[in-house]
């Protein structure tokens, strides 16, 4: 296919490039850590190098250096739609081209060619008790896929190091076909009593996820579109994007690899937090009795940072201001939804937290993540069974952390070993 092409291009002068710099530049020092870093989490620390987005504090997210506002005009859009089509920031993210309307729907048609369920995977989802959390039964399913890796079965046979990239591209584009299938599947099994809906040979990929999972909605379609582009990466030191990363170093295949960063994915400091935070809002309107006016909301808020709580959906490892993909969905909602009154929450704890917690003095980001939003607009669209959130998450963040591992195995990099030290090293050196 003419996208296994055009990557093929790029793999050898990035080859040449990395090892130019490592050859002449490889005693360069990048960054410093400190003790603080060392037990907090390596926050900061420059140590890893990931080719396909990049997280400023102060300006947001990068994806091959477009920002948000710059995919949603630039990347290929549906028929009639607005919204861009995550066929294209999977190419844009694999290639660092923003590709044509030609390019997406080659893309669109090969993972439709790739996309249906072997019976093996049917029967194994179906074994799985039907109150295990989404996220569980997704990591479940991506796992038992593995038995049809192609990474595994040319390594097997003694391929190339150099041609390692090859068949990992071909396990990608096999594991993301699924994907959408695999998560309507889980949903119509868990909540609408195995009831299942085809996919629509009509529609794009994250067109037919809306349509699988039981909507129509042409609006649904557009916000699942806007949603999986925009939560599909977010660099390479996030749980799940690292973990990805660092289970693909051993020469895992994209299966284990993936299995293992939705594994990470479903903490609540991570992918889990989106429908933590719905919860929260669903309980302020129950305590103040709907849609609260903003002196109710300030004491409400203040109640809870006295209590020694927080705010959920506020605050970024990273951010030091909104999150671009929060606003993102705010002018989804202000177009689409004004007057849903989840969303007007949603909205008016945006116009007084930030203030708040900068008198509060203890937050180092008073702006509101990602998570803050995407909860209000699935709940909108009829998605009510909040543990499913992650799920979408999910299928949204395997774009950006399989197309790095593509590149991973392109550039040969090692198995990931870092040096640990114990707390009596530490007590010596200082």
């Amino acid at each position: 296919m003419a996208l296994k092409d055009t990557l093929k291009s790029k793999v050898g002068p990035m080859q040449d490039r990395v090892r130019k710099l490592i050859k002449e530049h490889g005693d360069k020092k990048i960054s410093d850590v400190t003790i603080q870093q060392a037990y907090g989490g390596m926050r900061g620390v420059k140590c890893i190098v990931t080719e396909t987005s990049a997280l400023d504090p102060y300006e947001g997210i990068r994806f091959r250096g477009y920002n948000i506002p710059e995919l949603r005009e630039k990347l290929p859009k549906a028929p009639g739609g607005e919204e861009p089509l995550p066929e294209g920031i999977f190419y844009l993210l694999l290639t660092g081209d923003i590709p044509t309307e030609d390019d997406v729907k080659e893309v669109t048609e090969e993972w439709k060619k790739r996309g249906e369920l072997p019976d093996y995977l049917v029967k194994i989802m179906d074994s799985v008790p039907t109150d295990t959390h989404p996220m569980t039964q997704f990591a479940q399913a991506i796992l038992a896929l593995q038995k049809d890796s192609v990474f595994a079965k040319k390594y097997r046979e003694g391929i190339s190091k150099m041609e390692y990239w090859d068949p990992m591209f071909e396990d990608v584009m096999n594991l993301l076909a699924k994907l959408p299938r695999i998560a309507a599947y889980i949903y119509r099994r868990s909540y609408k009593n195995n009831e299942h809906v085809p996919a629509d040979p009509k529609l794009d990929w994250g067109g037919n996820l809306a349509h699988m999972v039981g909507s129509d909605d042409d609006k649904f379609k557009e916000l699942m579109r806007l949603y999986l582009v925009i939560h599909s990466d977010h660099e390479g030191g996030n749980v799940s994007a690292h973990t990805t990363h660092l289970v693909g170093s051993a020469l895992s295949d994209a299966y284990y690899s993936l299995s293992a960063g939705m594994d990470g994915l479903a903490g609540p400091l991570h992918g889990l937090a989106n429908q933590e935070v719905l919860r929260w809002i669903m309980e302020v309107m129950e305590d103040l009795g709907g849609v609260p006016n903003k002196d109710q909301l300030k004491k409400y808020l203040w109640d809870t940072l006295n209590a020694g709580k927080v705010i959920p959906g506020y605050g970024h490892a990273v951010l030091r201001q909104t999150d671009p993909r929060y606003m993102a969905q705010r002018e989804f909602a202000l177009k689409h939804l004004p007057e849903d009154e989840i969303f007007q929450v949603v909205s008016a704890i945006y116009e007084v937290t930030p203030d708040i917690l900068k008198e509060h003095g203890k937050a180092k980001n008073p702006w509101p993540n990602v998570d803050a939003h995407s909860g209000c607009l699935l709940l909108h669209y009829g998605i009510k069974e909040y543990d499913f959130y992650t799920v979408f998450f999910g299928v949204s963040r395997a774009i950006g952390v399989l197309s790095s591992l593509v590149w991973d195995r392109a550039l040969g990099l090692p198995i990931e070993r870092p040096k640990t030290v114990t707390t009596d090293w530490i007590e010596e050196q200082v």
